[in-house]
């Protein structure tokens, strides 16, 4: 349990800048979880009291509509966090976390963090630099989904996983195609017809599976 609790908070901006006696002291609070594929993390509704951190595996972070139709938020890796809005309020869910993979976090409950909080006032900083990405993320697809054509939407999305890849023309898709349509606010037969029409147009190369090759960036923004 050491080695993993160390794996985790290593992994965490929120906590790789602190030195070995304050992370000592984060790991002896955390408690650890495993959980397989398709596995429930937390549900909307459910009391939000504790923080998770991804060590290993994955987790998509969905909510539902009334009428059921999911909407895809974010994906978690390890290294990400979820459950923060707890650290300030006592609340639920509104969302769902479900894991991808086999996939283990580490649990920190909100009573220890708010005391780190006080106690070393950087983690806080860092939380708020999560927070401030997380809502440019959030701004920027909710307005795209509004606003943007379908084709458009995924020229953007494969232009930013471009950047995430370090500027490689080959990336790999981080999501399946059905999560990719319920992040960008479509359905699955949409985004394979539209990046067939991307790859018709010259723009891209669909390699195989999750691989695509960008073949003409400025033609593909356009």
């Amino acid at each position: 349990m050491g080695l993993r609790s160390k794996a985790c908070i290593m992994r965490v901006p929120i906590f790789n800048h602190l030195d070995d006696e304050k992370l000592e002291e984060i790991m002896s609070t955390i408690k650890t979880a495993h959980f397989e594929k398709g596995e429930i993390v937390y549900r909307a509704g459910q009391q939000s009291d504790s923080l998770y951190i991804v060590s290993k595996g994955k987790i998509r972070i969905y909510r539902l509509s009334e009428s059921g139709r999911e909407q895809l938020l974010r994906i978690l890796k390890p290294g990400d966090f979820t459950g923060e809005l707890a650290l300030f309020r006592h609340s639920v869910h509104e969302s769902f976390a479900e894991a991808m993979e086999e996939t283990d976090v580490c649990i920190i409950t909100r009573n220890d963090l708010q005391n780190f909080l006080l106690k070393y006032p950087t983690i806080a900083l860092q939380i708020l630099a999560e927070f401030s990405n997380r809502l440019d993320e959030s701004e920027r697809q909710a307005a795209r989904v509004a606003t943007e054509r379908v084709e458009t939407r995924i020229a953007l999305y494969l232009a930013e996983c471009m950047d995430n890849s370090g500027g490689s023309m080959e990336i790999t898709l981080p999501m399946s195609r059905k999560d990719l349509a319920s992040y960008l606010g479509t359905t699955p037969e949409t985004v394979s017809r539209k990046l067939a029409e991307l790859e018709a147009q010259g723009y891209i190369q669909q390699i195989s599976g999750r691989k695509i090759r960008i073949l003409d960036l400025d033609g593909l923004l356009e």
